[in-house]
């Protein structure tokens, strides 16, 4: 039988009584509250979750305001650097994924600053994530052609960040994306342009260097979420544009670098989760991690034959929030797995597009 103890009750008009000091629910963790025997009605707080429940004769069930915050890192897909034919054609290397953030006030990608997190209501509606592919491989085709792919966008509600841009070669001009793609090698009159980056998500790629047809030279770096993409010089490629770094899952990870240009003598280094750009007169740059947003690397080619491009990384959605606010439900077609750090639940998302709710 439960007792109540308590020093004094005062009894005002209406039957109410009063209180004085806060009432302290009986602590609970989960484990301990499910040893109990428990009817309807019954109500503690459970310092699992952070929250208090009532038993409603079936299951307990959080009290608790229904909207909630809800951090987010959200990386697109890297861009795809193009191919290399012969002639001594190089690729530079691709740009990566747009970078949005709101964790712990960190930074976004392009040197902005961390955004506002994302207001969820449970029981309401549903939420979009869509994680987005790495940009395809250019082929080894003539040297006006063979460009690779942007990146493909990655989603959470109304957070959209931009797939990377595709990288140049010999005659294909790089594109623009979250960040831009390095220029290619170039025999025109100035060094090949590289691709643009959008606003607070990434920066630009670095242009390609100018060199007469059948001769050495090198690519420009791809732009990265937290630096610009460096120029070609002479033959060696330039280095891709650093990434970001994010505790959202607890530990630090760097994300959503550039991917590296070619280069006839030295390729140019990535920026974390990008491909290095190769090192030598015919090879294929590295392809950029998955679930990094890191763009491909660069290739180069002389008269021996062409060379592929290099896949960028695909993106990935992490969502941060505390764990006595709300129970995830994921929908099909989201590959995704769920931790805790603290108080918070992670759910990191590493492939597909689907919905989710909140409990």
């Amino acid at each position: 039988m439960s007792t109540l103890e308590t020093n004094a009750i005062g009894k005002y008009s209406g039957n109410n009584v009063s209180i004085d000091d806060s009432l302290n629910l009986k602590s609970y963790t989960t484990t301990q509250r499910d040893a109990l025997t428990s009817v309807v009605g019954d109500t503690i707080y459970n310092t699992t979750v952070n929250s208090p429940q009532f038993y409603n004769g079936t299951s307990w069930t959080n009290m608790k305001d229904p909207a909630f915050d809800v951090d987010f890192l959200v990386i697109a897909g890297g861009g795809g650097s193009s191919g290399a034919s012969p002639d001594y054609i190089i690729s530079g290397g691709a740009g990566a994924g747009g970078y949005r953030a709101s964790y712990n006030s960190e930074s976004s990608g392009g040197g902005a600053s961390s955004e506002t997190a994302l207001t969820a209501t449970t029981g309401v509606g549903s939420y979009t994530v869509t994680v987005g592919a790495g940009g395809s491989a250019g082929a080894p085709s003539g040297s006006t052609s063979g460009i690779g792919g942007n990146g493909s966008n990655s989603v959470f509600s109304s957070i959209t960040s931009i797939g990377g841009g595709a990288s140049g070669n010999y005659a294909a001009v790089p594109t623009s994306g979250g960040s831009g793609g390095g220029g290619g090698r170039s025999a025109t009159s100035a060094p090949r342009t590289a691709g643009s980056g959008t606003a607070n998500q990434g920066f630009s790629g670095g242009a390609g260097q100018v060199h007469a047809l059948n001769t050495s030279g090198s690519a420009g770096g791809g732009g990265g979420a937290d630096a610009v993409g460096a120029a070609a010089s002479g033959s060696t490629g330039g280095n891709g544009g650093a990434g970001v770094a994010s505790t959202i899952t607890g530990s630090s990870v760097t994300r959503a670098g550039g991917g590296g240009g070619g280069g006839h003598s030295t390729g140019g280094t990535a920026g974390t989760g990008g491909g290095n750009g190769y090192s030598g007169v015919s090879g294929v740059g590295s392809a950029g991690t998955v679930n990094t947003g890191g763009g491909g690397g660069g290739s180069t080619a002389n008269n021996s034959g062409a060379r592929d491009g290099a896949a960028g990384g695909s993106g990935i959605v992490i969502l941060r929030y505390s764990t006595g606010s709300a129970t995830i439900t994921v929908g099909p077609g989201l590959t995704s797995s769920s931790a805790t750090d603290g108080s918070d639940t992670v759910v990191t998302f590493t492939a597909g597009t689907g919905t989710v709710s909140f409990a």
